[in-house]
């Protein structure tokens, strides 16, 4: 429908028009409805970027609060390894799976960050050194390239899982280091200053306590060992085959580790087989029992090597209790079978002593007089039977002494 209009009465008369238009049916009836829905509408969209952008703020806020806490705890001293846990070296090895040491991907750049500071010892596989890392002290055993297999083994033997024990020593890490001229071996371990036992009663004396706490702690460290552990997370018994005075540290608190775990070997019951390595080292001549000296151990049953140890673990318990002080009366140290074979002695002398004659340490006449030092010359006999399968067990030695401990305790 054309609606129109038109005047010409005066000048800008259109200005004064009126134009009706016909309302449309139903339009306005429908209008506010629309008109709500679209600001309702409107509202909602609103409200939907606003939710949005506030719960994006408050994870942003979360996450930059959370960093900064972590990096307040962890920024003194792992600033250098962000991915480590914990403020101490005691801490880091808590956080990993037990006897496995650092995590790998630490371990894979340690070598890097440590600061070599003195050497402490040497043997055949090469040198020990006191290391420095992230402000403690560790012991970096440092293998040449030749002795890969060496030291791929006593690394494999340390990483058992189950395998940390307050007395054997602890594995930190292992890496390798190229020097320039050859690649380094690095084995890394706990450091103990007072060094091996050895070395601490080469030059001090222990009293009946100490005694007892340094053979305890061994044949604590030894049963462990010894002990298989059943389940998903279980721990193969494992027999060390090179025990001896030089291969025992000494701990702060007077106890000890065993370490050293290169000619170790482990027991699979699930195939009945020991995992013998691939060494032609059997151990140190002074130390091997009978039955490894004359060759008739059974390498294929895992008993005989367990056995072994005990033999060598008594030769260790005569040399601490010649130092043992009683009264002032103690005696100057000395290797087993000092005063019979020369310092280093061939297989064939030990052989002939040991399987051939039978001899054994000699046992001081004062021990008779003194309890404790009796009860303890009567271990090592029971350790030196000729008959391997007559030995004591590590776990019965570790119950004697610890009862010898708390009739000691009575005491005082």
């Amino acid at each position: 429908m054309n609606i129109h209009s038109c005047c010409n009465d005066y000048d800008y008369c259109n200005l004064d028009l009126r134009l009706k238009f016909p309302e449309a049916q139903g339009f306005n009836a429908i209008h506010p409805i629309i008109l709500a829905a679209l600001v309702l509408l409107i509202l909602l969209i609103c409200a939907l970027i606003f939710a949005t952008f506030f719960c994006k703020k408050k994870t942003q806020q979360k996450k930059k609060k959370k960093k900064q806490s972590f990096n307040d705890v962890e920024g003194s001293v792992a600033s250098r390894d962000p991915l480590i846990p914990g403020q101490s070296l005691k801490d880091l090895l808590d956080h990993t799976t037990s006897g496995s040491g650092l995590p790998l991907l630490v371990q894979r750049s340690i070598a890097r960050q440590i600061q070599l500071l003195e050497i402490i010892g040497k043997g055949r596989f090469g040198e020990v050194w006191r290391g420095r890392w992230r402000g403690e002290s560790v012991a970096v055993k440092i293998f040449s390239s030749r002795d890969e297999q060496s030291w791929f083994r006593e690394v494999e033997i340390y990483q058992t899982v189950m395998l940390r024990n307050d007395s054997i020593l602890g594995f930190i890490a292992a890496d390798n280091k190229d020097n320039g001229t050859w690649t380094q071996l690095w084995l890394i371990t706990d450091y103990h200053e007072r060094g091996s036992l050895f070395d601490y009663l080469s030059k001090n004396t222990v009293d009946i306590p100490g005694m007892l706490k340094m053979a305890a702690s061994i044949a604590n460290g030894l049963a462990h060992l010894h002990m298989e552990i059943l389940g998903t997370q279980g721990k193969p018994a494992i027999a060390h085959r090179d025990l001896k005075s030089k291969n025992i540290l000494v701990k702060s608190n007077g106890t000890c580790a065993i370490a050293d775990l290169g000619l170790a070997v482990r027991y699979d019951s699930m195939t009945n087989s020991v995992d013998i390595p691939p060494n032609t080292r059997v151990g140190t001549k002074r130390y091997l029992a009978p039955e490894v000296l004359d060759d008739s151990i059974s390498i294929n049953h895992f008993d005989s090597f367990k056995r072994a140890d005990i033999y060598s673990f008594g030769l260790c318990i005569w040399e601490i209790a010649r130092r043992c002080n009683v009264g002032g009366i103690f005696e100057e140290y000395q290797l087993p079978y000092y005063d019979v074979v020369p310092f280093d002695p061939t297989l064939d002398d030990m052989r002939k002593l040991v399987c051939v004659d039978r001899q054994r340490p000699q046992i001081p006449n004062r021990w008779q007089s003194c309890e404790a030092l009796r009860v303890v010359s009567k271990i090592m006999k029971e350790c030196w039977y000729q008959n391997a399968a007559a030995r004591l067990t590590a776990l019965r030695i570790k119950k004697t002494i610890a009862n010898l401990e708390a009739q000691e305790d009575l005491k005082m």
